[in-house]
């Protein structure tokens, strides 16, 4: 885990205030997030994991992975599900120059809508995706350059960043140590990192269907984040 803490603290938010969070409400709710998708039977058990809970979440994706796997990221649209852009190869922001990483995301964003555009939802679907235009983004590896984020944000998008993260992808973490990150960690609004990718698969198999349990019995809601 080295050293990024499972909550983001408070003063963090407040020296980026422009970024997003969490998500106050004054209801139960949760914001369930998952990175680096679409990945073939990973994605699947997670939205048919997520539908056993009637749990709606975002998946930020890859545009690379969803032109490899349209049909996963159809399901992901069908299943009521929001999208954001995560660039189209997963760039680290930091170490890329600015004009590369933003293309990159215009990319995504290109790959994002020509899908939408073939995915033949049924109208309700096809209402909200029109109402809530693709204006999400989330760096990948959580860091941008200074000069990257202006730009991103002046592109229209909203950042969306977190409040808690499972650190699912972490192998040398217990799949009962992203369990309690989660379960300890979270409360009402919080948004909540996992990754539907090979690399995570294991601890996030394990965490997400128990974290739901939790905060089900709780009376917690998941919901997608869907305006802002």
């Amino acid at each position: 885990m080295g050293f990024t803490p499972v909550k983001t603290p408070l003063l963090l938010k407040k020296m980026f205030p422009d970024y997003v969070w969490d998500i106050p409400s004054k209801s139960k709710t949760l914001y369930l997030t998952f990175d680096d998708g679409p990945t073939p039977e990973i994605t699947d058990w997670t939205l048919e994991t997520l539908n056993d809970f009637n749990a709606r979440a975002t998946f930020f994706c890859i545009g690379n992975n969803i032109n490899k796997h349209p049909d996963i990221f159809k399901n992901i649209l069908a299943g009521g599900h929001r999208i954001g852009n995560h660039t189209h190869d997963h760039l680290k922001g930091w170490k890329t120059k600015t004009t590369r990483y933003l293309e990159n995301i215009r990319l995504c964003e290109s790959v994002l809508k020509t899908q939408l555009s073939h995915a033949h939802l049924p109208d309700k679907q096809n209402s909200l995706i029109q109402d809530h235009p693709i204006h999400l983004f989330r760096p990948p590896y959580g860091k941008m350059k200074p000069g990257q984020s202006k730009k991103i944000l002046d592109m229209g998008y909203h950042i969306v960043m977190w409040d808690v993260l499972s650190f699912d992808w972490d192998k040398t973490l217990s799949e009962e140590h992203c369990l309690n990150n989660v379960i300890n960690k979270a409360s009402n609004g919080s948004i909540v990192v996992f990754h539907d990718s090979l690399k995570a698969a294991k601890n996030m198999q394990f965490t997400l269907p128990r974290a739901l349990q939790y905060f089900s019995e709780k009376g917690f809601e998941f919901k997608a984040i869907n305006s802002l």
